[in-house]
């Protein structure tokens, strides 16, 4: 990590910047030095793993030499504290803050991490913050396209300051171009820098286990950009074997065997050792998959580590996990979890809790781990760069059902493979399956990045906030400069979608016209997709007189996912389902809230409930998307923490209630939760609510959920 002396001073070049770098940066990270050196924003595509993040370090320099504060925002809560960490590191403590909703360090240092959320949410709250501001770098713009979270980005972009310049860092998109010509009707002159070359060159595999001979094979997948010719043979190899079989057969069914099957895990591990090409990332669509496959592999006595670095790994466990208890150790399954790691393999998902996470990252990143089983979400942004990428299915579930990865999603997994510094080529090995042909994986590995389009929607909070700092015709005109009116084939369609929630807030009575009522103020401080049902809920007062603990409880419901609760296969220890079994034997479950508040709980949740229709009776009419129906499912295990009963309680309690739930996923929900009680303080009229709301915060952030969040 390059260390810079404090304080920065004003430079009029790149020099010093570039003395203190460990390699010469490349072609289109100097030139997009020259872009910042002129005061200009600048938009960097590139892929994963090239170095745009040296743009975003050059760019923070500068802005700190001016004597100006860098902002560095980014789409998810790990990735924020990870950039916190290297910032840290290069700048020292005293001068970096972090902002993630559930965290706030020295949120006036000169340089503060942050998620994009907390930017636009500063932006509208016209937060003192902002003052001095001179650059901000957006990680991970391609986010934009999100379906639920995309328009932050282009709030921040629409709403920041004109003297504010922008770092946008996006992985490779196909229409960079036309991103560019937006960011520059809405911030001035930008220059557009589009690097497709990686550093690492990426050769791609194909892996399939041919039974004749009972051996794995890695062929090329692509040869020259086109389709190897040895995995066009197994195509064939399978279709002939198919042929005067009945439609209706499957590969599982019966009769005679394919010539090939898709190689075990171990016998995958064996075949990418031998070729020496560990340490690799294998991405597994399913969280309890990839927590089997660990067990799995250890269970087949896979060992991929020495003493030294078995001892190596324990230290650092140990190190992250000081802070909890024996008892929460076993709940989460520690001593089998351990064992996996000093094996050198893991699982790494969002079911995990964060401080498993982040001891795998950090194992992984001291090059102490083999082969790491992850989900999806660890292609985005973690940085834990392998010299192997494994796609263990060619498909996955989706909102339409199963589909084929799309060449963006490929591009996004396999830009991990390939090491700067240590490795002279990546490796991206798709496994074979009987419902993925060769011909189709090499398709999409060689198809061209896929369009960036935008997922902009006015919202009721964008529209109170909107009305409370312009006219009518400055906010329409606001919203046709997002990139949703840009790329939109329909004149004003946003303009349209705003006035539909504008009919719907003055029917409630948040807005009389375009002018904010008392309510409207109070729906400004709300920043949730459910924002409105939040806002009613205090208007009906569904909060008012509850204690922290039922308060929490109740905001939990509009929070909670239902779909996250389902019977699972395991964590990698006893899981909660073992736990509520432990407590039946015990007798009842000790949740520290007595018969009297679980009523009052339920009572509060239905009408939040009966809230909640009564919205979406109105969204219905005036063809606004329906608001989310809280669910409540989580109230009683959230009210049951923070009335301090123990990790293990509330497990059980929520296995009791909704199914097993990921001890990663209850960590999640209620830091969630606290976010919005946060909110719901600054937004509560009533004195007795905002200081219950307050107090609840603090009985949230504790123990399992409180480790391993950056600490002042």
């Amino acid at each position: 990590m390059t260390v810079f002396p404090w304080p920065v001073t004003t430079t009029d070049e790149e020099s010093d910047f570039i003395s203190r770098l460990p390699f010469p940066p490349d072609g289109f990270q100097r030139d997009a030095f020259s872009a910042i050196d002129a005061d200009h924003s600048v938009l960097v595509s590139a892929p994963t793993g090239s170095g745009k993040t040296l743009v975003a370090a050059y760019a923070i320099h500068r802005a700190l030499g001016a004597g100006g504060k860098a902002f560095y925002t980014t789409p998810l809560k790990a990735l924020s504290n990870q950039k916190y960490g290297e910032l840290v590191a290069t700048y020292g403590k005293d001068h970096v803050g972090l902002l993630t909703g559930d965290t706030a360090v020295r949120p006036d240092a000169p340089m503060v991490v942050m998620t994009t959320e907390v930017l636009r949410n500063m932006l509208l709250a016209g937060s003192d913050l902002l003052a001095g501001l001179h650059t901000v770098i957006l990680d991970e713009v391609h986010f934009i396209q999100d379906p639920y979270r995309g328009g932050v980005w282009e709030e921040v972009l629409v709403l920041s300051p004109p003297e504010v310049r922008f770092v946008c860092l996006s992985a490779t998109v196909n229409n960079a171009n036309e991103l560019g010509a937006w960011l520059r009707s809405v911030r001035g002159t930008t220059e557009v820098i589009v690097e497709r070359h990686r550093p690492i060159v990426l050769l791609h595999h194909f892996a399939a286990h041919r039974r004749e001979d009972d051996e794995t094979r890695l062929l090329p997948l692509l040869v020259n950009g086109k389709p190897g010719s040895e995995g066009l043979r197994i195509d064939q190899a399978v279709r002939r074997s198919l042929q005067g079989r009945p439609p209706q057969w499957q590969p599982r069914g019966k009769g005679p065997r394919l010539p090939y099957r898709s190689p075990l895990r171990t016998e995958l591990i064996t075949a990418l050792n031998a070729e020496e090409m560990l340490p690799a990332i294998v991405f597994i669509f399913s969280r309890a998959a990839c927590d089997e496959a660990v067990r799995q592999v250890v269970r087949d006595g896979v060992r991929l580590t020495d003493g030294s670095e078995r001892s190596a790994i324990r230290q650092i466990a140990e190190r992250r996990v000081e802070t909890l208890s024996d008892e929460d150790l076993g709940v989460l399954g520690y001593d089998d979890w351990l064992e996996g790691l000093e094996s050198g393999v893991a699982s790494h998902h969002a079911g995990l809790v964060p401080v498993f996470r982040e001891t795998v990252e950090e194992c992984f990143a001291a090059g102490l781990l083999q082969v790491v089983f992850a989900t999806e979400t660890l292609s985005l942004g973690i940085n834990m760069p392998a010299r192997s990428v494994v796609i263990e299915r060619f498909t996955k579930y989706g909102g339409a059902g199963r589909a084929t990865l799309t060449s963006g999603e490929y591009l996004q997994l396999t830009g991990r493979a390939g090491r700067r510094g240590l490795d002279e080529e990546g490796h991206a090995v798709v496994l074979w399956s009987p419902e993925t042909a060769f011909s189709e994986a090499a398709r999409v590995a060689s198809a061209p990045p896929p369009d960036l389009r935008s997922s902009f929607r006015p919202t009721y909070n964008l529209a109170v906030n909107l009305a409370s700092r312009f006219d009518r015709e400055t906010a329409d005109n606001v919203l046709r400069r997002s990139f949703a009116q840009w790329q939109a084939k329909r004149a004003d369609l946003l303009t349209i979608q705003l006035s539909h929630r504008v009919a719907v807030l003055e029917e409630l009575g948040y807005l009389k016209g375009w002018s904010l009522a008392p309510a409207g103020h109070r729906l400004s401080r709300i920043y949730h997709e459910s924002d409105l049902l939040i806002a009613e809920a205090l208007a009906a007062e569904v909060l008012t007189g509850a204690e922290p603990a039922v308060l929490a409880g109740v905001v939990s419901a509009v929070v909670f996912e239902p779909r996250r609760a389902r019977r699972l296969a395991g964590h990698g220890g006893p899981g909660p389902r073992a736990a509520a079994r432990r407590s039946r034997r015990k007798g009842p479950l000790a949740d520290r809230l007595g018969e009297k508040r679980i009523a009052e709980l339920e009572w509060r949740c239905a009408t939040l409930e009966h809230v909640g229709e009564r919205i979406r009776a109105v969204e219905e009419i005036h063809l606004v998307p329906r608001t989310r129906q809280p669910s409540s499912g989580l109230a009683t295990a959230v009210a049951s923490w923070a009335r301090g009963a123990s990790f293990e309680t509330v497990l059980a309690v929520a296995a009791r209630d909704v199914g097993d739930l990921a001890p990663g996923d209850f960590v999640r929900t209620v830091k969630s939760v606290a976010d919005l009680v946060q909110q719901v303080a600054h937004a509560a009229t009533d004195p007795a609510t905002a200081d219950a709301a307050r107090e609840a915060v603090g009985m949230l952030l504790r123990g399992v959920v409180a480790a391993g969040l950056p600490t002042p």
